[in-house]
């Protein structure tokens, strides 16, 4: 029994094991037959490249990279590009898989891509990460496009590296195409509005949320894990719209201040020191802890398998937001529903960025770009819709919000295959 459990652990945290099971869970729900679960299950394409770099000190290395689209049934695969030294094939699989989903909830016309190289940004120089994303480029050239593919920043990439890849494919096809990537720069055809995107959205969603539980935003106790690009702008403009913000996660520890925590001191303090600890108006603690206080909103928005099986029943909030992709195992599903915790699952909860990533790809390719009132008020309009077509959906059909979420996207890309057929 003893040697047993690791391996089960192992299976719990398997990012494609887990899309696997909430997908079968939704499926059945559905009624959907084996051929048509055979045909949302597998993704449409897998490629894996090898990209031979010149490092710095003369050195060649070889990395190895992915690029998986999971769906193109209603439209352009579309995903970000994540460079981690723990990048994995299944993790990507997952994540284009989510896409997918993600899209559907949402109702953009996309399906699911993601893309990942292995490699530690951390330890690289600028002139080596620009070389590993062109080249990384040329090698799935043929893959992407406005509307084939549509890659994005992720994890440890960024509008500059989405600015690599857009000018290295249009190098390639003799004239610039600005719609091949979206979070681009603003003067390279970004959208207004962008960087904030998946924050807002966690923002837009929460506060509909707390209508259900009858809270008001200055009366709402936040814990949110993750002080990067999306925990950092929710933390921002949930504290602006009169949330109290009483614990930050970083992968270093923790802070806490029951009374709230003044959020732009507390990144001015991150900036000046390197690290969110010792911030002079809260106190220290455990990241681990801090997961477990009393709040009425947690919002985990940094990496997957946040919430397991051996921590979910301490966790002590009325709402889960889900800022991140995947922080919550699926062996962890039942035990949230047990005790009654309504969550926000990722697929509607982060979509904010997707949408946005819409808006952007629409604006590029008709020529004609969107102030930031009009880019925030769809993002608003879809996101409010969104999670009242998941929360009927989970009344009208007697199931969690991440199971309604799935059985909804699952049911949108279904229908657009039946309607376009099998092709043989």
């Amino acid at each position: 029994m003893i040697a047993e459990a690791p391996l089960a652990l192992e299976n719990e945290f398997n990012p494609w094991l887990a899309a696997e099971t909430r997908f079968n869970e939704a499926a059945e729900k559905l009624g959907l037959d084996d051929g048509m679960r055979k045909v949302l299950k597998s993704p449409a394409r897998e490629i894996c490249v090898h990209i031979p770099v010149t490092m710095d000190d003369g050195r060649i290395e070889v990395f190895t990279g992915y690029r998986v689209q999971h769906s193109i049934a209603r439209g352009p695969a579309k995903g970000g590009i994540r460079f981690a030294p723990d990048v994995t094939l299944d993790e990507v699989r997952a994540l284009a898989s989510w896409m997918t989903w993600k899209c559907a909830v949402v109702n953009i016309p996309f399906g699911g891509g993601k893309g990942g190289v292995i490699c530690d940004p951390t330890i690289l120089s600028a002139i080596e990460l620009e070389r590993i994303t062109r080249r990384y480029t040329a090698e799935i050239i043929e893959f992407i496009g406005p509307e084939r593919d549509v890659p994005a920043p992720d994890m440890n990439t960024n509008e500059q590296t989405m600015a690599w890849i857009m000018d290295t494919y249009s190098m390639h096809h003799r004239q610039t195409v600005t719609a091949v990537v979206t979070g681009k720069p603003v003067n390279l055809g970004g959208s207004r509005g962008r960087s904030e995107a998946t924050g807002r959205g966690c923002l837009i969603v929460a506060l509909q949320a707390l209508k259900r539980f009858g809270l008001e935003p200055s009366n709402t106790r936040v814990v949110i894990q993750g002080f990067g690009n999306v925990g950092g702008m929710a933390a921002r403009l949930m504290a602006r719209a009169g949330f109290r913000i009483i614990s930050i996660i970083e992968y270093d520890g923790a802070v806490h201040n029951p009374r709230g925590i003044d959020v732009n001191a507390l990144l001015k303090h991150r900036k000046e020191t390197g690290s969110i600890l010792n911030f002079p108006e809260a106190e220290n603690m455990d990241r681990d802890e801090a997961l477990f206080l009393e709040c009425d909103v947690l919002l985990p928005a940094a990496k997957e398998n946040v919430i397991h099986s051996q921590n979910a029943s301490r966790l002590r909030t009325k709402i889960l937001c889900e800022g991140a992709n995947g922080p919550t195992t699926a062996a962890a599903d039942h035990i949230l529903a047990e005790r009654g915790i309504f969550v926000i699952p990722d697929i509607l909860a982060n979509a904010g960025g997707v949408t946005v990533s819409y808006f952007e790809w629409v604006q590029d390719r008709q020529g004609f770009f969107w102030n930031e009132q009009l880019v925030n008020g769809r993002l608003e309009e879809i996101m409010v819709n969104s999670f009242k077509d998941v929360t009927g959906y989970a009344e009208k059909h007697a199931v969690n919000n991440r199971t309604a979420a799935y059985m909804l996207a699952l049911d949108r890309v279904a229908f657009a295959i039946k309607l376009r057929g099998i092709y043989a």
